[in-house]
């Protein structure tokens, strides 16, 4: 305390930067008092009116940050205009769906910014399984058509080599199958040189990879587009690497964690914000049930049923490693319980964050391949992974997660036409943890989701 007051003491009179009007307007307090008000109060009111000056401080200079931000990109000229052509027309008419909606409105606004006259800074916030990558795709195939690159930048490889396959299989049918580039970092030295070669000679049109697309040995030959993924906020800074190298691309930002508006306007306020509030219809809802331990072995005969028709489970554990001061389980042993407890031809692994990337990639190829028919991990599962043929997901200990990431989570499952489960284990009966898990009970849609999470747990989260 004699520190902090001979601090303050200490200090000149910091000059107020808010004009009079505005104060009286909001009721704020005048700066120098609400500094050394915080500190030392003389009455309850007072450090309200000092507590209430200091938020709003900190609110408004972190927007105007954020509004000079997009203000300088705002000023970027477009010196990328791209427009979707006939390669993107044959592409859309020969998808097995048609977009829904809020996809086309989507589409819409991306293409007038692409065109537009300064760069696009785009967030496109869909739900899981909303349909973003197909946007993505639609996006990076008129930047070909108008003669630049694109770049998709994920935040794992092995969703990288899942983008890059699904890809390549699109455009099949255009016979531009050769022009997606893989970069990755577990790549050899080699590999990396050939790829760096066809990228710098523009003869890679579309490439897709990690972090490592910006790292500086990269060269484009006009790279115009770039999609990231939410894990990925392509910053400033990103941006100035790529400045450096004499360009200005489009940016397009995918976030699969809804977050209700205002808050993603607070979050994202340098970027131009698109919804896409619709699921394809062709989707099956996902049943869900919030279950206790004793109902453990009737998920497993449940389990065993689902792989006997064929199809594959993802079970989710909280912690890797026994830890014997809370009881949960944990990956290693979870998955040596399960050999013992389910039918003996099921093929069952683990995953989890401390394994090597080779390892985890393996795992992950063979289950999509159908050759692993459980999955015991910790969330690193969480982020995109498409296996259309899993329909169960069953997460233990279910309190120990946010709702949000458990929404995530269920996204895994769903994704192809079968009927999808998702069982929740709780461990705790408390009251609060029920209100909680219901919540996921009672609706399949992150938005909602997110809004009743911010009720209940307030914004710490999404800061």
């Amino acid at each position: 305390t004699k520190a902090v007051r001979q601090a303050l003491d200490e200090l000149a009179l910091d000059p107020e930067y808010l004009p009079e009007h505005i104060r009286n307007e909001q009721q704020l307090a005048e700066y120098n008092f609400a500094l050394r008000t915080i500190h030392f109060p003389v009455k309850r009111e007072d450090l309200l009116l000092a507590r209430k000056r200091l938020v709003f401080d900190e609110f408004f200079l972190f927007i105007l940050a954020l509004r000079q931000m997009k203000e300088q990109t705002e000023d970027t000229v477009n010196a990328c205009v791209i427009r979707p052509g006939a390669a993107v027309e044959t592409l859309l008419s020969s998808l097995p769906y048609e977009l829904t909606g809020a996809q086309k409105r989507v589409w819409q606004e991306i293409q007038s910014d692409l065109a537009g006259e300064t760069v696009m800074n785009r967030l496109v916030q869909g739900d899981v399984g909303s349909g973003k990558t197909v946007l993505a795709l639609l996006a990076l195939l008129s930047a070909v058509e108008s003669g630049f690159q694109g770049a998709m930048m994920a935040p794992t490889e092995v969703l990288a080599r899942q983008h890059a396959e699904s890809i390549r299989e699109l455009l099949l049918g255009l016979s531009m199958e050769d022009c997606v580039e893989l970069l990755t970092g577990s790549m050899t030295a080699k590999e990396k040189r050939e790829a760096y070669a066809r990228i710098e000679s523009g003869e890679a049109r579309i490439i897709v990879g990690t972090h490592a697309l910006i790292q500086e040995k990269v060269q484009y030959a006009r790279l115009g587009l770039v999609v990231t993924d939410e894990q990925h906020r392509f910053g400033v800074r990103q941006r100035e690497t790529l400045a450096g190298k004499g360009l200005h691309p489009h940016v397009l930002v995918m976030s699969a964690t809804p977050i209700p508006r205002t808050l993603a306007i607070i979050i994202y306020g340098d970027l131009d914000i698109s919804v896409i509030d619709e699921l394809p219809a062709n989707r099956l809802p996902i049943k869900n049930c919030v279950v206790d331990e004793s109902y453990r072995p009737k998920a497993y005969r449940f389990i065993e049923r689902e792989v006997a028709a064929g199809r594959q489970v993802y079970i989710i554990c909280p912690m890797v490693e026994e830890n014997p001061e809370i009881e949960i389980e944990n990956v290693v042993d979870y998955t040596e319980k399960l050999r013992k407890e389910l039918a003996a031809g099921i093929t069952i692994e683990y995953l989890h964050g401390k394994m090597k990337a080779a390892e985890k990639n393996d795992i992950m190829e063979r289950f999509a391949a159908g050759e692993i028919q459980v999955l015991v991990s910790t969330t690193v599962i969480e982020v995109g992974v498409n296996v259309p043929n899993a329909t169960v997901m069953m997460v233990e200990n279910a309190e120990r997660f946010g709702l949000a990431q458990l929404h995530q989570l269920r996204g895994r499952v769903g994704r192809g036409s079968h009927q999808s489960y998702c069982i929740f284990v709780s461990g705790s009966d408390s009251k609060e943890t029920r209100k909680r898990l219901e919540i996921l009970n009672r609706s399949n849609d992150g938005f909602y989701i997110a809004s009743e999470d911010l009720k209940l747990r307030g914004p710490g989260d999404l800061f």
